[in-house]
């Protein structure tokens, strides 16, 4: 093992993919169900995800889902990969942390981020335009002042539990979220691993802006993307099917399906332009066997100094799936 990945952190995070013939509250049981292995391979955190109105997607309330993730495991962190700030009242976020960081201290992470609804009616019914991820910057000092009692906007109003309790927030980065974590002195969840040279222009960006807070004296960057390790570079590249044709699906025909074995899928009589977006969606991850992935892993650390790794595969094959992280497990060394 290089000393590279011996001093990184490795994280997964899951979105609560429904299957064929699994539904989303099966989908929301399975991901409790992986945090409990994430936690007995060794993972330093399990962090679920926010979609609402995603056809395929079942993880609509993070916050409730991760009181039920760290309900059943004991010692892995848990978190939000993310809250969607824009979506919500900053005070609200406050007190729903709070109530978590005291159900379950010092386990909880606050992973913030700045989409809102991904389609207008969406975002009508969460009483959100798409400018509202502008308010971003605001939110975010807001929500920070509710946890140290600095807050000014409501004079005389307090966030209890949440006041007074010292929270990790993480910034997740699209476009401007690199520079405002780097404002306001705060660890940075950034990725893909398809874009490499935009990836690492974020994290180089961030190091020289970032400035030193009461919540992070350094810069921290964990970097999010898919990786896929079986004992075949085509067993492992199978791994990644499911959700490629889902994605392709979704650009072509506005909805996720479910994911579906891979077998099937190969199967398909495609369009060029499905399979364009298709083989489009194979591509820039890390995926192949142990020896493989051990490599790209250790240049994609050096080349964006990584503190932590967040991986975020999602498939069909569930046991496929748990073999590919006990192998990334044991690259890593954890466990």
């Amino acid at each position: 093992m290089s000393s590279s990945i011996a001093s990184t952190r490795f994280s997964f995070l899951d979105r609560s993919r429904t299957r064929e013939g699994h539904d989303g509250p099966q989908a929301l049981r399975d991901t409790v169900t992986l945090a409990r292995t994430a936690e007995a391979l060794g993972y330093h955190r399990f962090w679920v995800s926010e979609h609402h109105g995603v056809p395929g997607v079942a993880g609509s309330a993070p916050t409730v889902l991760a009181a039920a993730v760290a309900a059943a495991t004991s010692t892995i962190r848990v978190g939000t990969g993310g809250v969607m700030l824009p979506n919500h009242q900053p005070y609200v976020v406050a007190e729903q942390f709070g109530v978590l960081a005291s159900l379950f201290p010092g386990r909880i992470d606050m992973g913030l981020g700045r989409s809102v609804g991904f389609t207008d009616g969406v975002r009508r019914a969460l009483g959100r335009g798409k400018e509202d991820a502008d308010a971003f910057a605001g939110q975010l000092a807001e929500l920070l002042g509710w946890l140290d009692g600095t807050q000014q906007a409501h004079p005389g109003v307090h966030a209890h539990p949440a006041e007074g309790m010292r929270i990790p927030p993480y910034v997740l980065a699209t476009g401007a979220g690199a520079a405002i974590a780097a404002a306001a002195g705060l660890p940075l969840v950034v990725g893909d691993l398809r874009g490499r040279e935009k990836l690492t222009r974020a994290v180089a960006a961030y190091r020289s802006a970032f400035r030193p807070s009461a919540w992070s004296r350094t810069p921290y960057v964990i970097v999010a993307g898919t990786v896929a390790v079986a004992a075949t570079t085509e067993e492992a590249r199978r791994l990644l099917v499911p959700e490629a044709w889902s994605m392709a699906y979704s650009r072509t025909h506005g909805s996720f399906p479910p994911l579906a074995p891979a077998e099937r899928i190969e199967a398909l009589a495609m369009t060029d332009r499905e399979r364009r977006l298709f083989e489009g969606g194979l591509g820039g991850h890390l995926v192949g066997t142990e020896d493989a992935v051990e490599t790209g892993l250790d240049e994609l650390i050096k080349e964006t100094g990584a503190d932590e790794v967040l991986v975020t595969t999602s498939t069909y094959d569930r046991d496929a799936l748990v073999d590919s992280m006990r192998r990334l497990a044991r690259i890593a060394g954890i466990g």
